[in-house]
């Protein structure tokens, strides 16, 4: 059993920075294949970003303007995002894969979940 846990969420205004936090319980947390998914109100929950070993892959929407990065030290991944624009106010959602291929499809399936943070950005 994984047990995911996200924060820093918040309300921020356009053009403004927020990291989002996902600990996660494990001994070989670094092995995981680890990611972000959001969902907005009255939508599908959305692929954001991935990261697994070295390599990272993100939807074209967040290019550019999210990172995605982890820290096997402290069993933890980060979701760096600048420059928000209000459709990127969602509920963000950390995930461990397990399985995940990052190529163009990507393909993956989710074997745990976070609780989710709010993030929500003002005009």
């Amino acid at each position: 059993q994984v047990q995911l846990v996200e924060s820093g969420g918040g309300l921020v205004q356009a053009g403004d920075s927020l990291r989002l936090s996902c600990a996660a319980s494990g001994r070989t947390f670094s092995s995981y294949a680890m990611g972000w998914f959001r969902q907005a109100p009255g939508k599908e929950r959305q692929f954001v970003a991935a990261i697994s070993g070295g390599s990272t892959y993100y939807v074209e929407s967040v290019k550019g303007r999210f990172t995605i990065a982890r820290d096997n030290a402290k069993n933890t991944i980060y979701l760096q995002m600048n420059s928000l624009k209000p459709e990127d106010t969602a509920v963000y959602y950390c995930a461990k894969f397990g399985f995940l291929r990052i190529s163009r499809p990507i393909s993956y399936e989710v074997n745990y979940w976070g609780q989710g943070t709010q993030v929500t950005v003002s005009s």
